[in-house]
């Protein structure tokens, strides 16, 4: 048992050496992010960057557990996709018709209480959002959308 354990300490501490490339961007968002395109109202910008661009953008907030081997490499790979899914700092690059399909999910999942994801709910409570958020984020996109239309 003890060799067990010896061996999963040091596999453990071997770990913490290989880690993943952060997420992280020090310059201002350019002209394709959507809130650069598209300027959102003083609250809805606050929900997005509380709820969304963590995972959604190309500047995470990272945790202190992000330091921690396995979960960095977990929260890089859940950055990654979800801005595989959508991402707020290149959605000038996409095309027309990809734009809209994109609001429309971004309305729906909210909508839903699908998004954000209940695991980011959990560690950060202020993305946790309200009703009156909820409804503001909304209206927002879909004028968005119908000036895309």
């Amino acid at each position: 048992m003890k060799v067990s354990i010896g061996i999963f300490l040091v596999l453990l501490i071997g770990l913490q050496f290989f880690r993943p490339v952060k997420n992280i961007s020090t310059a201002a968002p350019g002209p394709d992010d959507l809130s650069v395109m598209y300027p959102p109202p003083v609250a809805v910008k606050a929900v997005l960057e509380r709820a969304c661009y963590d995972c959604h953008s190309n500047n995470t907030h990272y945790p202190w557990y992000a330091e921690v081997q396995p979960v960095g490499w977990w929260l890089a790979d859940h950055v990654q996709e979800a801005k595989s899914h959508f991402n707020f700092s290149t959605f000038g690059t996409y095309a027309a018709k990809k734009q809209l399909h994109k609001l429309e999910e971004l309305m729906d999942e909210v909508q839903d209480g699908e998004m954000p994801l209940s695991s980011y709910k959990l560690a950060h409570s202020d993305a946790r959002l309200t009703t009156e958020e909820v409804k503001s984020l909304v209206d927002w996109a879909r004028i968005v959308h119908s000036q895309l239309e």
